[in-house]
């Protein structure tokens, strides 16, 4: 059944009507370091410190120590299940439709009515402006550099071409008027920065927080799925079925998205460059999805904040970084650009993907491989191969048959225990760049890593030799109907 999901509110009203998808909270809780703190137990999973607990229900905290009429939203992506909901689709299936719909893009389109996210506005020439009190940011932990922003939707656009991007970037409140921001290499709004910055212009930016969690994942993808100038939310159009209406800004030449809760409008400057923990002085960031702590950047581009606009009684929406949140919102599109990438080279050979928890959505895939005849025998290498051309952050690909159940770990590991020997199928490619977040790729781990971000990528096969597939067949117990002997069963 179609659900009526169109913004964050929508999708926190579907969640109230499953059960244990929701839990809510009026015991006032410090942003500093608490808020994730209570989380991390309640719902974080993904690659956060134990004890945690994987798909644990969105959590909204309504009171916030320092803020008065706004409340924080956080795991909403927290589960697959959700994400499932969200998208009316069933949770296996996600990376598919998430291929299909980069196919069947529907470009944004500026709304004709107000805009919900424009019913309040501050603008930073009034003298008692400060993002620090406006905005409930969290720190994660105690040793973050600063409140940050985990969950905003950075739009901006191409000085030269006019086409836009968005994404999700690592933005740190520095000052009443100031965010740092973190782009890792080869990201498209780095490639815009830099043609304004070689001009000595400003890029206009906006920071639209709390949308419909479409639009969330639909700006993880990545090239080469989505190249330059390809807007992801034409994607979360598609995945809608109408397009998304934008809102242009109050102070720059930008549009945001109309139905946020909250928008920041900034500008990137040129030239200018600061310190990530210039508060702090800790040399740390925040958790980032590998389940380590980022170090502070030395010297980082800065967004200069022109207004903030909101709704009334807004809803702040943040994310743990190494949560299960940031392995869907970044592994479904990884999944759907590796299905993209092997189908067009091998059509109905690869069956499905799962980018896994333990690699935070991008660094692991288990890719479910069918060998029909003895010509497919090492085909299945040649998709692990595509896999990381699909996705250049994929570290580890592990190939089983069509009989193992990708998404139970128990069964992947099982397929390695009696499907795999490490002399004959493991393939290792040294020497290829990764994630610059992942800590074992420096040299002082490796001698064959040159530089810091460089990996060794790697396949373990754990699919069985065409020729002794008969050897392998799993145990067949009888197809029964259970809830003949429990008519509740699941």
């Amino acid at each position: 059944m179609k659900n009526n999901v169109h913004d964050l509110r929508s999708a926190l009203e579907l969640l109230k009507t499953l059960p244990g998808e929701y839990v809510e909270t009026d015991t006032e809780v410090d942003p500093h370091a608490e808020l994730s703190g209570v989380y991390r137990y309640v719902g974080a999973g993904g690659t956060c410190q134990r004890p945690t607990r994987k798909n644990g229900p969105v959590m909204m905290f309504k009171k916030i120590k320092g803020f008065n009429d706004i409340s924080v939203a956080i795991g909403l992506n927290g589960s697959r299940n959700r994400v499932s909901h969200f998208l009316n689709c069933p949770p296996e299936r996600l990376g598919h439709m998430l291929k299909d719909s980069v196919q069947t893009p529907i470009p944004p389109v500026l709304a004709t009515a107000p805009a919900a996210a424009q019913e309040v506005v501050h603008l930073a020439t009034d003298p008692d402006f400060d993002l620090r009190k406006l905005l409930p940011a969290p720190t994660n932990t105690e040793e973050d550099a600063g409140p940050y922003i985990t969950m905003g939707l950075c739009y901006a656009s191409d000085p030269e071409t006019n086409e836009s991007d968005i994404t999700i970037h690592r933005l740190c409140v520095q000052s009443k008027d100031e965010l740092s921001m973190w782009l890792t290499p080869g990201r498209h709004i780095d490639a815009f920065r830099k043609k304004a910055e070689a001009a000595g212009k400003p890029l206009p930016i906006s920071i639209s927080i709390g949308v419909d969690p479409a639009i969330e994942i639909a700006a993880c993808f990545e090239p080469p799925t989505t190249p330059l100038g390809f807007d992801e939310l034409s994607i979360a159009g598609s995945l809608r079925g109408h397009p998304i209406e934008m809102v242009q800004c109050k102070t720059i030449n930008e549009k945001a998205i109309a139905h946020a809760e909250i928008i920041i409008e900034g500008e990137l400057l040129p030239n200018i460059r600061l310190r990530e923990d210039k508060n702090t002085n800790t040399g740390k960031a925040m958790p980032e999805f590998p389940g380590y702590t980022g170090e502070a950047k030395d010297a980082i581009p800065v967004i200069k904040v022109k207004a903030v606009t909101h709704r009334k009684n807004p809803i702040w929406r943040t994310t743990v970084g190494p949560g299960e949140e940031h392995v869907n919102m970044a592994g479904i599109p990884t999944e759907a650009s590796i299905l993209d990438m092997v189908e067009r080279a091998m059509p109905g050979k690869l069956l499905n993907v799962f980018a896994h928890s333990a690699g935070g959505g991008k660094l692991l895939a288990v890719m479910q491989f069918k060998k029909s005849a003895a010509v497919d025998e090492g085909r299945q290498r040649q998709a692990a191969l595509l896999a990381f051309a699909a996705f250049p952050e994929l570290k580890h690909v592990i190939l089983v048959d069509e009989d193992v159940d990708i998404f139970d770990s128990d069964d992947v590991l099982w397929a390695m225990q009696t499907r795999y020997q490490g002399d004959v199928d493991t393939v290792t490619i040294p020497g290829v760049r990764c994630h610059p977040l992942d800590p074992s790729q420096v040299p002082d781990y490796s001698p064959s890593i040159q530089q810091q971000g460089v990996s060794c990528k790697t396949i373990f096969d754990c699919t069985v030799p065409f020729h002794l597939k008969s050897h392998f067949e799993r145990s067949k117990f009888k197809e029964v109907d259970v809830k003949r002997f429990l008519p509740d069963f699941e």
